[in-house]
C-alpha cells in the first residue's frame, strides 16, 4: 500500500495522539454525540448525512460520508449512505438521468430535480476507491459499474439531444450546474480526474487527463494573484460571476486551499501550489476566526461574518500539505490542532471539512489502487 505524508508527525505532534483525535473525531461526528454528529442512521441499512443548518440532506454532503468512510474502512456506514443516494437521489429520466437530485428531504423526498456536479466527482471516487477496498458486491453495490456508469453519463449525456453533461465538452471545464456555462472554482478537483483517466471506462480516459491539465490552468487563473483568495463562482476565463452574489471569497471557496493540499498529498506539489498556498495563509495570519468575514476576492472584508469559521480553518490547514515550509504552515497546523470540532447549528459543513483535513494532514487519506 502506498504511503502517505503524515504531516502532523512530521512537525512533532505524537502519532498516538493523532491517531486518538482521527478516532475521537470520528465518533463525535458519526455516533451518539448530538452536539456535533452530523450522520443518522435510518432503517435497516441506511443512512444520511444531515446538513444542520437547511435540514435537508445533500449530495454534498452524503458523497463526502462515502469518501470519509472508505478511508477509514467504515464499510457499513458507506453502504449506508450509498444506498439510500442510490434509491432517493437517483434520477433515472428526465434531463438529469443519471445524476443525483442535490437536495432532499430526510424521508428521501426530492427538494430539486436538478444535481451538483461536486456530489457527483465525489461519488464516483469513492466507489472506484470502495471497489479497490473492499471488492464489488451485488447490485447496488457493484462499486466499480455504478462509478464508471456514472463518470460516462457525466461526459456524454446531452449527446442524444436529451440533458447537458456535467464538464464543458470543449474546454474540459466543471460546470457549476449542468445546465449552465460558468463553474466554482472548488468544485476543481484535478488530483481526482487523475484516477478516473486511470479507472473510468477506457474510452472516457484521455478527456479525464485533459480535464485535470484544464483544471489546473483554471485554478491559476481563478485565484488571486495577491491574495490567492477565489470567488464562489466564476466565468470560463476565471473572473469572478457575480450575477447571483456569489462572485467573492465565502464558503465555498474555502475548499480550494484543501484541494491543493490533498492533490500535493497525492501527487506532489510545485511552485503554483506552494506560492498559493503561501497568499491564502498569509491572508489569514493576522485575523482571529471569530472575525473572518466573506471578502472580495482582493481582500476586501463585507460586514457579513463567515458562516463556517472552523471549516475555514481546516482547509488552510490541510494546504500546508503542499508548502509544508512555508512562512505560515506550522501555524496554520496548530491553529486547526488547537480548534475543536463545531457545535450547534452550523456544524455541518465545518465538521466535513474538519474530519478531512485531519486525515489528509494525518497521511489518511489515501488513494486506494485496485488489488495487484
Amino acid at each position: 500500500m502506498e504511503r502517505f505524508c503524515n504531516l502532523l508527525v512530521e512537525y512533532g505532534y505524537d502519532r498516538d495522539a493523532i491517531d486518538r483525535k482521527v478516532e475521537e473525531t470520528w465518533k463525535l461526528l458519526f455516533e451518539e454525540h448530538d452536539a456535533t454528529r452530523i450522520y443518522y442512521p435510518c432503517g435497516e441499512d441506511m443512512g444520511y448525512m444531515l446538513d444542520t443548518g437547511n435540514l435537508d440532506v445533500r449530495t454534498e454532503g452524503m458523497s463526502y460520508g462515502m469518501m470519509i468512510a472508505v478511508q477509514l474502512d467504515k464499510k457499513d456506514v458507506f453502504d449506508r449512505f450509498w444506498r439510500w443516494s442510490y434509491r432517493y437521489m437517483y434520477m433515472t429520466s428526465g434531463e438529469n438521468k443519471g445524476y443525483f437530485a442535490w437536495s432532499c428531504n430526510t424521508d428521501g423526498t426530492k427538494r430539486s430535480n436538478g444535481p451538483a456536479p461536486d456530489g457527483e466527482e465525489y461519488f464516483a471516487l469513492a466507489l472506484l476507491f470502495a471497489s479497490h477496498r473492499w471488492g464489488d458486491g451485488e447490485a447496488p453495490l457493484d462499486y466499480g459499474v455504478k462509478a464508471r456508469q456514472l463518470l460516462h453519463d457525466c461526459v456524454h449525456n446531452g449527446e442524444d439531444g436529451v440533458g447537458y453533461p456535467m464538464w464543458n465538452p470543449h474546454n474540459k471545464l466543471i460546470k457549476f450546474v449542468p445546465n449552465c456555462e460558468y463553474s466554482d472554482p472548488s468544485y476543481h478537483l484535478p488530483h481526482f480526474y487523475e484516477l478516473f483517466a486511470q479507472w473510468a471506462n477506457e474510452a472516457d480516459r484521455p478527456f479525464w487527463g485533459e480535464a485535470a491539465a484544464a483544471s489546473r490552468d483554471y485554478l491559476k487563473l481563478a485565484c488571486h494573484p495577491v491574495t490567492g483568495l477565489a470567488p464562489e463562482y466564476a466565468y470560463y476565463d476565471g473572473t469572478p460571476n457575480d450575477e447571483r452574489g456569489y462572485g467573492h471569497f465565502f464558503s465555498d471557496s474555502y475548499r480550494v486551499a484543501a484541494n491543493i493540499g490533498l492533490e500535493a498529498a497525492w501527487f506532489g506539489t510545485n511552485d503554483w501550489m506552494r506560492d498559493e498556498t503561501d497568499k491564502i495563509q498569509a491572508f489569514f495570519s493576522d485575523k482571529e476566526p471569530e472575525d473572518y468575514r466573506r471578502y472580495t476576492i482582493e481582500g476586501v472584508p463585507f460586514e457579513e461574518k463567515a458562516l463556517h469559521p472552523v471549516g475555514l480553518i481546516a482547509a488552510n490547514a490541510a494546504a500546508s500539505l503542499a508548502s509544508p515550509e512555508g512562512p505560515h504552515a506550522r501555524a496554520s497546523v496548530e491553529l486547526f490542532w488547537n480548534t475543536p470540532v463545531r457545535e450547534g447549528d452550523r456544524r455541518y459543513y465545518d465538521n466535513c471539512l474538519y474530519l478531512f483535513a485531519l486525515l489528509a494532514l494525518s497521511g489518511r487519506y489515501r488513494i486506494w489502487r485496485p488489488v495487484e
